[in-house]
């Protein structure tokens, strides 16, 4: 399952956002309000979980400087990515878009594309906050 947060205006630099979003600590600030859990594991991994959802850990696995932050899911029985991609607008700002991409059975990804789709959707709106 391929899913596509909306494209954020983050009032960040690209190399800000890119900072931001390679340091797990940064991710409890963008969490949804529905959040009951956030562990930090390691300079590199952290626990979350969503009220009514399973605990999920999430864990970088790849960083391209200024550019790409791909977070997987530590977990075998779900396998998926969270990208961020980040552009450069100008010297004060960046576009950012969060790509999910899983293995999903045809009854699961029925039932987890909505709350999915939001959950990306409400990260996203969150950089724009900041």
């Amino acid at each position: 399952m391929h899913l596509e947060s909306d494209t954020t205006i983050v009032n960040k630099s690209q190399q800000e956002s890119f900072e931001f979003l390679a340091d797990v600590n940064n991710y409890e600030k963008i969490m949804p309000e529905s959040i009951e859990k956030f562990e930090i594991k390691s300079e590199e991994s952290f626990l979350f979980q969503l009220k009514g959802m399973p605990v999920i850990g999430l864990k970088i696995q790849e960083k391209l400087p200024y550019q790409t932050v791909v977070l997987g899911s530590m977990s075998d029985k779900f396998p998926f990515t969270l990208k961020a991609d980040i552009q450069e607008v100008d010297a004060n700002n960046s576009k950012v878009q969060l790509v999910f991409d899983g293995e999903l059975n045809a009854m699961m990804a029925m039932m987890v594309k909505s709350p999915l789709k939001k959950f990306i959707n409400t990260l996203s709106e969150n950089l724009g906050k900041l």
